[in-house]
C-alpha cells in the first residue's frame, strides 16, 4: 500500500511539473507565434502571466524533485516577470493602487517562500553528497556548478531586461536577451540531462530553436528592442 501511495504522488508530482513546464516553457512559443505574425521580435503580455504561473509551479516540481538547479531557476524571477506586467498594465491604464500593492506584496510572498526552500533544496543536495564516494561527488557537483552558470546567464538577461524596462517606463526585450538564453539553455540542458531531470531537459530543449529564431528575426534588419503586444 505504501508503494502504491508513494507511486501515486510521484504521478500526480510528474503530472504537475509537465503542467508547469507547458506553461512555462509553452511561453516562448506563444511569443514565437506572435513573432511569426508580426514578422520581427515582440513579447506579448501573455509572456508574463505564463512566466510567472509556471515559474511557481516548477518551483513546487523541483523541491518535490530534489533539483538545487530547477530550484534556483525559479526562484526570484517572479520579481522581473510582475515587474513587467505593472508596467504593461500601467502603459494600458489598468494599474491601481489597490493593484499595485497586491502585486508587490505577492511577490514579497513568493519571494520569502521561494528562499527557504531554495536553502533547504541545496542543503539536503549537500547532505546527499557528502555520503557518497569522492569521485561521484565531483561529478556531481561540476555538473550542478554548470547548471548554475547557465542559471546565472539566464538571471543575467532578466536583469538587462528588467533595467532596459525600469529605464524606458515600459516592457522591453534588448537583442542580448536572446544571445544569453542560448547559451544559458545549452549549459543548463547539459545539467538536466546527466541528473536524468527530463522536465526541465525538454523544457530546455524545446525553447532554444525559439531563441535562435527570434536572433534571426532581429539580424534580418530589425535590430530594435521588442516591445509588448
Amino acid at each position: 500500500m505504501a508503494g502504491e501511495s508513494g507511486g501515486a504522488a510521484h504521478g500526480i508530482w510528474t503530472a504537475f511539473g509537465a503542467v508547469g513546464a507547458a506553461i512555462f516553457y509553452g511561453r516562448f512559443y506563444v511569443q514565437w507565434i506572435a513573432s511569426e505574425l508580426k514578422k520581427r521580435s515582440v513579447m506579448p503580455v501573455a509572456f508574463w502571466y505564463m512566466s510567472s504561473v509556471g515559474s511557481v509551479m516548477l518551483l513546487a516540481y523541483a523541491v518535490y524533485l530534489q533539483s538545487p538547479v530547477g530550484a534556483l531557476g525559479q526562484s526570484f524571477n517572479i520579481v522581473v516577470y510582475v515587474r513587467n506586467l505593472i508596467h504593461i498594465w500601467r502603459e494600458k491604464g489598468r494599474l491601481s493602487r489597490r493593484l499595485n500593492i497586491a502585486a508587490h506584496g505577492l511577490v514579497a510572498v513568493v519571494c520569502a517562500v521561494a528562499l527557504g526552500l531554495l536553502v533547504f533544496t541545496w542543503y539536503r543536495e549537500y547532505r546527499i553528497t557528502s555520503e557518497a564516494a569522492p569521485a561521484e561527488a565531483g561529478r556531481t557537483w561540476l555538473w550542478l556548478a554548470i547548471g548554475a552558470a547557465g542559471q546565472a546567464l539566464f538571471a543575467c538577461r532578466f536583469l538587462i531586461q528588467w533595467i532596459a524596462t525600469e529605464r524606458k517606463r515600459k516592457s522591453v526585450v534588448p537583442p542580448v536577451f536572446w544571445h544569453l538564453s542560448v547559451a544559458a539553455a545549452a549549459l543548463q540542458m547539459g545539467c538536466f540531462v546527466q541528473r536524468a531531470e527530463w522536465v526541465f531537459a525538454i523544457g530546455m530543449l524545446a525553447t532554444i530553436l525559439i531563441y535562435v529564431r527570434n536572433l534571426w528575426f532581429i539580424h534580418r534588419g530589425r535590430p530594435e528592442p521588442a516591445g509588448q503586444s
